[in-house]
């Protein structure tokens, strides 16, 4: 997880701005209770008014910088984290954007969406809490054991013997739980995968009535998500109530012994409130840094993943040197061609040969799984051929670069995919500056060939 707070290196202004405001509130809860001390034994027992007065207002004062420091910590927490957020996808955005179909075959369409975006949001999440309760926890926590110490060093053996205790519980449920958070992720990858291909393939689903199937598997992999999430929450709930325990068990057991040392006169009135208090601020301290514990096994889950992807390098990159044919005459040529996707027995293409020249019409016809999809794809180099050259040109496709070769290629694609926006706008999305009757040309070549697609297979239908 660590590799990715460099993406937090342009906020480093606002972070060090929060740690000040976070130190100046730490520092300014911390002295409250010492002021709340001093009302009671030196002016309530006293009956010293001014004094009380005095007091009273140096509190106000103190409070109200502490909360003008909260609130410009948290606005700045909340800026800093969404924007380390957008930087994080927007880098595993542009990375992805260069894999080729291998990696898209690997990863998993569904597993990269839920990586750009649930798993981002959860190390965004935890950088907002580390912002806010990696520099207050400790600070409270020294602070408050220091000042307790001062106020009654016997008192503070109470503290001695709680703290341990709330640190290594924290520490074993966050060890437990980091495993069971990985399995969440892998789950909520399923999940939106067979969401996915349920609202994608919902026409084939239909035609052969296998909603029942489909409902079926989404009831199995949802239930099975459900199932890891109360695992890994009810885990996580016995935090909560362990704490508070420990918090009231030490709050009793502060009043128990500090009743005895003030009816012994060893300890006054005004200082067991204040010892009270900060044990109370190290308790909820160390209670926010354990949810800070109970995130960060998501996050690092989540940052386990968004590093698998971005420490993924692309199968199809361009030449350190690229070529350019001499002159564009729109000649493509497969020589002894031969490609195997990964993982599979035989191949797609097995010593492909042929020569598609300009001013020529080439049909290349077969049936499904024959090859014809794999043949356009190593054509526009989604791939590259596991033996043989394909060259447009007279130039082999692995020495172009690749934005250079997909735009001298004109693509139809034999699967529709509307993007959001107008019809005009989708229609422009091979030429951005296409002028209105080229996009009424191109509406009616589209609808052409939808109606020719439509026809029944066979040779009546050179396209099928």
């Amino acid at each position: 997880m660590m590799r990715l707070w460099r993406y937090l290196k342009p906020f480093w202004p606002g972070i060090t701005l929060v740690v000040c405001l976070v130190a100046l509130q730490s520092i300014a809860q911390l002295y409250l209770p010492n002021l709340m001390a001093t009302i009671v034994d030196r002016g309530v027992a006293r009956n010293d008014i001014p004094l009380i007065w005095r007091t009273g207002t140096l509190m106000l004062g103190v409070t109200l910088v502490a909360g003008i420091a909260a609130i410009s910590s948290g606005y700045l927490s909340a800026r800093i984290s969404a924007g380390f957020g957008r930087a994080l996808r927007s880098r595993v955005f542009s990375h992805v954007e260069t894999f080729s179909l291998a990696e898209f075959d690997r990863l998993g369409t569904a597993s990269l969406i839920v990586r750009t975006t649930n798993d981002v949001t959860q190390v965004q999440n935890t950088a907002l809490m580390v912002l806010r309760m990696v520099i207050s926890a400790p600070i409270t926590t020294i602070g408050g054991v220091g000042m307790a110490i001062s106020l009654d060093p016997q008192l503070s053996l109470i503290l001695a013997a709680v703290i341990p205790l709330l640190v290594v519980s924290v520490f074993l449920v966050a060890r437990i739980v980091l495993a069971m958070f990985r399995a969440v992720q892998r789950h909520l990858d399923k999940l939106n995968l067979v969401f996915r291909e349920n609202l994608t393939g919902i026409r084939v689903i239909r035609a052969f009535d296998r909603a029942d199937h489909e409902q079926r598997r989404v009831e199995a992999v949802n239930r099975d998500l459900t199932e890891i999430s109360l695992k890994v929450h009810r885990t996580m709930a016995i935090m909560m109530p362990f704490v508070m325990l420990v918090l009231n068990a030490t709050t009793v057991a502060a009043f128990w012994v500090g009743a005895y040392r003030v009816d012994a006169g060893q300890l006054e009135v005004g200082a067991l409130m204040a010892f009270i208090q900060y044990a109370m601020q190290i308790l909820m301290a160390l209670l926010m840094m354990s949810m800070i514990f109970v995130m960060l096994p998501r996050a690092a889950a989540s940052a386990e993943r968004i590093n698998e992807v971005l420490d993924t390098a692309p199968a199809v990159m361009d030449p350190p040197v690229t070529r350019l044919p001499g002159s564009a005459r729109g000649e493509l040529e497969f020589r002894d061609v031969s490609f195997t996707y990964p993982g599979a027995t035989r191949p797609a293409l097995d010593r492909v040969s042929f020569v598609a020249r300009p001013g020529e019409i080439t049909a290349v016809i077969g049936g499904t799984g024959s090859g014809k999809s794999t043949a356009v794809n190593l054509t526009l180099r989604f791939y590259d051929a596991t033996r043989g050259s394909v060259l447009v040109d007279g130039v082999d496709v692995r020495e172009w670069a690749q934005a250079e070769l997909r735009g001298r290629i004109g693509y139809v694609s034999q699967k529709s995919v509307l993007f959001s926006g107008t019809v005009a706008e989708n229609l422009r999305y091979g030429r951005d500056g296409a002028t209105d009757e080229e996009v009424r040309h191109a509406a009616g070549v589209a609808q052409a060939l939808e109606f020719i697609t439509a026809l029944p297979q066979g040779l009546d239908n050179p396209l099928a």
